[in-house]
Parts: C-alpha cells; sequence; structure tokens
C-alpha cells in the first residue's frame, strides 16, 4: 500500500525571530499567515513567481476547522484579514490542486 501524507486543512507554526536569522518555507499554494507579537516586525517574502492580486485568496484566521492555535486571542487585522473566508467557504476551483 502507498503513504499518503496529506496537509490539506492542517497547520503548522514556527516563532520567527531577529537573533535566530531563521526562515522558513512555504510552498506555492499553500496558505500562510504570520502574528507579530512584539511593537514592530520587518518581514520579507520570496516568491516564486509575479505577485498576482486575482489569484489570491484570504483564509479566515480563526477558521475553527481548520484550528490554528494562535499565540494570540484578540489580533489587530487587516482590512482583507478581516474578509477572509472559512476553508469551506472558498470554492473548489480556487483551491490548490
Amino acid at each position: 500500500k502507498e503513504l499518503t501524507l496529506t496537509t490539506f486543512g492542517r497547520w503548522h507554526g514556527v516563532h520567527l525571530t531577529g537573533e535566530s536569522k531563521r526562515q522558513f518555507y512555504i510552498p506555492p499554494g499553500f496558505a500562510h499567515g504570520f502574528v507579530v507579537l512584539s511593537e514592530s516586525a520587518l518581514f520579507h517574502y520570496k516568491c516564486t513567481q509575479l505577485y498576482s492580486p486575482k489569484d489570491e485568496m484570504t483564509l479566515l484566521w480563526n477558521d475553527p476547522k481548520v484550528g490554528i492555535n494562535w499565540p494570540i486571542t484578540d489580533p489587530i487585522l487587516s482590512e482583507k484579514d478581516q474578509k477572509g473566508l472559512a476553508l469551506d467557504n472558498i470554492p473548489a476551483d480556487r483551491l490548490f490542486a
């Protein structure tokens, strides 16, 4: 039997700091988000393609189906993040295949 690892709908978190100089790779098509726990932060994205807003989709930050264990309960959200969709409400043709 072939073993299949399913990551869809699951989450993984890491704590990045300026002192550790660590980076975190997110494969194309994977949802990603972050929370800043300090007074300020400098955040850089490295992308595999040019940014395309029409291809962007925003997942609801606290979707209970995904169950992310955020280290904060009352975040300040961007306008875009306030309009995030629950995983079950994202059209199937917009999901990574």
